[in-house]
């Protein structure tokens, strides 16, 4: 089997400046950027969360190529940033509390349609589809996982990203802080809106396990919940899921497109 493409030079990939900046905080991180459509419209706000192990030393700025991908599609697109692990603030609980004003204000944009659809990849993947897990999150249009580490628990047994997900929520799921991965880990927890996990094949950095104990547990769950859909992703690898170059975002925008209808 031929090895795929490493699409990991998209993280510095540039593209057209945001039209504008909203903060939702006074942090400094507690930002997102808007980009308007190209072309015709559609009347859908596509959510981005950048991923990078939950780490300061990655922002949105590595997302900009997969944003303006979205935009160039006709989405509205807003960008969040937000406080990470070893940031001031950042961390259990202060990154989810991120995203939850994140989004809040988000909602609360009269700029914005209000119509949105959740994408995140990686660490953004489990950020999105935590979110989506939130009651406050009903009437979302649904999230997009991409190549998430949306079960935190086997994210951190595995210690993916140099022990990321212990630095997230400061240790490892254990003793005390077992309460703490129950209430942060989307593995955990019950969407209430449609849940896409897409995942390569050749996924080294979160490997595609992540995804299926995630959709496992959730089949597993007894009573109702929101529909949750896993694809596999074939000759790709962790990066190719945001580059617009990569034949993989093929389906990336038809799963925001299905869900955005």
């Amino acid at each position: 089997m031929a090895t795929p493409p490493d699409s990991r030079a998209v993280l510095g990939r540039t593209a057209p400046p945001a039209a504008r900046t909203v903060a939702y905080g006074p942090d400094p991180a507690q930002v997102y950027d808007v980009r308007p459509p190209a072309g015709r419209p559609r009347d859908v706000t596509v959510v981005v969360v950048h991923g990078g192990f939950w780490q300061p030393e990655y922002d949105r700025a590595h997302a900009a190529a997969q944003s303006q991908a979205f935009a160039d599609d006709g989405f509205t697109v807003a960008v969040l940033e937000y406080r990470r692990a070893g940031m001031d603030g950042g961390g259990w609980p202060g990154t989810f509390d991120d995203i939850t004003a994140a989004l809040a204000a988000v909602r609360a944009d009269p700029t914005l349609p209000d119509r949105s659809v959740l994408v995140g990849h990686s660490a953004g993947g489990h950020l999105a589809v935590w979110a989506a897990s939130q009651p406050w999150a009903h009437g979302l249009a649904g999230a997009v996982s991409l190549a998430g580490c949306v079960d935190l628990t086997l994210t951190a047994t595995l210690g993916l990203g140099d022990r990321a997900a212990r630095s997230l929520m400061g240790g490892d799921p254990e003793g005390a802080l077992l309460a703490s991965y129950a209430l942060a880990d989307p593995a955990r927890l019950t969407p209430v809106m449609p849940v896409v996990l897409l995942h390569g094949t050749q996924d080294e950095t979160v490997p595609p396990e992540v995804s299926r104990s995630y959709a496992q547990r959730l089949q597993d769950r007894p009573g109702r919940h929101a529909a949750v859909q896993l694809v596999m992703v074939p000759d790709c690898e962790h990066f190719g899921l945001i580059d617009p170059d990569h034949p993989a975002f093929a389906t990336v925008l038809a799963t925001v497109r299905t869900l955005a209808a």
